[in-house]
């Protein structure tokens, strides 16, 4: 093995610790998953990994929800979504910038809209029961369907950046349009 590819295989593991790399899948999760699903993520055993779950349900950083067959855990979405907007508020973007971003965006969803004459994601996968469609064109409505939904997020998210883009604005830079 190289010293180049080795350096570069397993660098989240060598740089990060397990506890690490469980908070990292944890923050990052957009659908509930069981414990040991991020255990495997993480590459870490799942007691230790329970417990880290756990310890950020107290926190108030993820939630735990036992209605299912397996108890699953998810991140405080509004949270996610009040940080990335303050994100985008932060990195130096304009909101002339993010306006464009929103409209490029939705463009976007009218042409899926336009090209398959639906109109939402899950009408797009119903149009996969067309047994004329080929594997590919199958792959490509499904792959569609999903981007489609994270825009919606997304549209979402940089909606409420640009509405609330006084609000979000760091504290010292409100302190100092007020005097």
């Amino acid at each position: 093995m190289t010293e180049d590819k080795s350096s570069s295989e397993g660098l989240m593991e060598r740089q990060t610790t397990g506890e690490d790399r469980v908070r990292m899948i944890a923050r990052q999760l957009s659908e509930p998953q069981t414990t040991n699903w991020i255990a495997s993520e993480a590459d870490w055993s799942h007691e230790p990994t329970r417990r880290i779950l756990e310890r950020l349900v107290d926190d108030g950083i993820l939630h735990r929800d036992e209605s299912g067959p397996h108890t699953t855990y998810y991140p405080d979405y509004r949270r996610q979504a009040m940080q990335e907007a303050m994100r985008l508020r932060d990195g130096g973007h304009t909101v002339e910038e993010l306006t464009d971003r929103l409209a490029d965006m939705k463009a976007q969803i009218r042409d899926w809209e336009a090209e398959f004459d639906v109109e939402s994601p899950n009408q797009l996968r119903g149009t996969l029961a067309d047994e004329s469609l080929d594997t590919d064109e199958e792959s490509r409505r499904r792959e569609i369907a999903r981007e489609w939904e994270h825009l919606q997020r997304r549209i979402q998210i940089v909606g409420f950046a640009i509405r609330e883009w006084d609000f979000l604005a760091p504290t010292n830079e409100s302190v100092e349009a007020s005097s």
